[in-house]
């Protein structure tokens, strides 16, 4: 079913409001979960590594699921998954809250709550495209500002929430917060679907046209008819006798009006028969054929040498820079810094930072003059070096200024999807985006605890934050690498699947 176009406007500006409200949300306690983190380390007495487990799933889970994601909305709706997701988080939330161990927060925070950020994030991104086109940029700039304010406000408010009412009693109020987005939820209308009369299509026709063709000689309902045909022995009697001249058989047939019928009932029951398994066939070998090019383009993808470093390059980012935004207050409490001393929260300054800087390289990225790419491999350089520099902040004021540029830098997020789409193009963004996006879960749920256990091991952050930035300078170096003019093959004509030339009728009965 066609929608009707989108308005760029109107009600869609509801729709950015609560997609807004959406992530802020049900991102808030997740991204924060740095000030939750230091809870659990002294309530259930784990190891730093093993404890950082719970708040890299709660991020991770949501981009390594991003493919069932993107299948449930494309199935049920944004409305009914953001619904659905709301309930996920608030219970997810509410279920920590009793958690006897910590792995007992590794499937209801960990999995539960990232499992249904993941499906939240994905609804309001598809409804917000949906109600934009010209301006979707700007929508989509306005809503992902929504975890970055929760990150801000969340660190202070579960911080306060701790003081008054406890770990458990922070939960279960943290996830009552989080069924608001069920009102939200129920405001994402979705787009009416266009007054235009569409042709009726069989469900063969409704598959894209590009997998719809193949070399291959196929046998027609003809031809299956006649291999059906040899399953009925009696019946192919009767018909070998009727095509030799047996005029008594032929006698006996017009004596007997009750066996006419049934033969012509047969007749009838095999020709369905022998269509409904062509249509089945057909429809298989589309499937097949699907599949085929899919894996066809992801080759494709990784032959693009710039592609293939800038999903290295992802990777090694969320290996080494999501590790902060959890463990920045461990970090200062680690360096003996007093908590008199704390004007603003860490994790705080980090989440204000991070909305800043989506906004402002945003705005950068728009301009003609300056490569995105080069960009974001700035970002990534600066990134790098300003985590070895964490070692070497004694003092609330350095960690604060630190925790500013990396939260700054973190905000090259925003500039992803314009980078994926100059290295790929428009139309393999999708495919692409979604193998970067795991790529990127992955990252995030091995950093923090790779960065937890050199804590175990060595009972200091100094190496483990020197390894953090190695990753991060390594992932830029490496896309910067394979952006130079001898290796940057981007406009270069990648081979495509050669399509297929079979032409096939199916009967409207089918």
């Amino acid at each position: 079913m066609d929608m009707k176009k989108s308005p760029d406007g109107g009600w869609g500006w509801v729709i950015v409001l609560v997609s807004f409200f959406t992530q802020f949300l049900c991102y808030g306690s997740p991204i924060a979960v740095g000030v939750l983190y230091l809870e659990w380390l002294d309530a259930f007495g784990e190891g730093k590594g093993k404890t950082a487990w719970v708040g890299s799933l709660a991020s991770g889970v949501g981009l390594l699921a991003s493919p069932i994601c993107s299948l449930c909305v494309s199935s049920f709706g944004a409305r009914p998954v953001a619904i659905f997701s709301g309930f996920m988080v608030a219970g997810g939330l509410m279920l920590s809250g009793f958690a006897p161990n910590i792995y007992f927060l590794f499937f209801s925070y960990g999995i539960v709550v990232g499992l249904g950020c993941g499906l939240l994030y994905t609804a309001t991104v598809t409804i917000t495209c949906q109600y934009f086109d010209s301006r979707r940029g700007l929508a989509l700039g306005l809503i992902s500002t929504g975890s970055s304010v929760g990150l801000f406000i969340y660190a202070a408010l579960q911080k306060l929430l701790i003081e008054f009412y406890g770990l458990d009693g922070c939960l279960l109020i943290v996830g009552a917060l989080a069924l608001n987005i069920l009102p939200c939820g129920s405001l994402m209308r979705p787009l009416p679907p266009s007054d235009c009369a569409l042709p009726e299509k069989t469900a063969l026709d409704s598959v894209p046209d590009r997998y719809s063709i193949y070399n291959e000689k196929e046998k027609n309902p003809e031809e299956s008819i006649n291999i059906l045909e040899k399953s009925y022995g009696g019946e192919d009697t009767c018909r070998s006798t009727l095509a030799n001249g047996d005029w008594k058989q032929d006698g006996l047939l017009h004596q007997n009006p009750a066996a006419t019928a049934h033969t012509k009932e047969t007749e009838t029951y095999r020709k369905k028969v022998a269509e409904q398994t062509y249509f089945c066939k057909q429809l298989a070998k589309r499937k097949w054929q699907l599949y085929k090019n899919y894996c066809g383009e992801t080759v494709a993808l990784f032959k693009n040498k710039v592609f293939s470093a800038l999903f290295i390059a992802i990777f090694l980012f969320d290996v080494g820079g999501f590790p902060p935004s959890l463990l920045m207050e461990d970090v200062a409490r680690s360096s003996n810094v007093k908590e008199e001393e704390f004007v603003v929260p860490l994790i705080s300054i980090i989440g204000i930072m991070t909305a800043v800087g989506k906004l402002l390289l945003g705005i950068l990225a728009d301009f003609k003059r300056i490569n995105t790419l080069h960009l974001y491999i700035a970002t990534l350089i600066l990134m790098g070096l300003a985590l070895c520099a964490i070692p070497f902040a004694k003092t609330y004021v350095m960690l604060a200024i630190l925790s500013g540029i990396l939260g700054f830098l973190t905000g090259n997020w925003s500039i992803f999807p314009y980078v994926t789409t100059k290295t790929v193009g428009i139309e393999k963004l999708a495919h692409a985006y979604g193998i970067l996006m795991f790529f990127a879960g992955l990252g995030n749920s091995l950093g923090p605890p790779i960065v937890g256990w050199f804590y175990d091991w060595t009972q200091t952050y100094d190496i483990a934050f020197f390894f953090s930035g190695f990753c991060v300078l390594l992932g830029g170096f490496i896309l910067l690498l394979a952006s130079l003019p001898p290796w940057d093959t981007r406009n270069k004509q990648l081979p495509k699947p050669a399509p297929a030339a079979f032409v096939y009728k199916v009967a409207s009965n089918v």
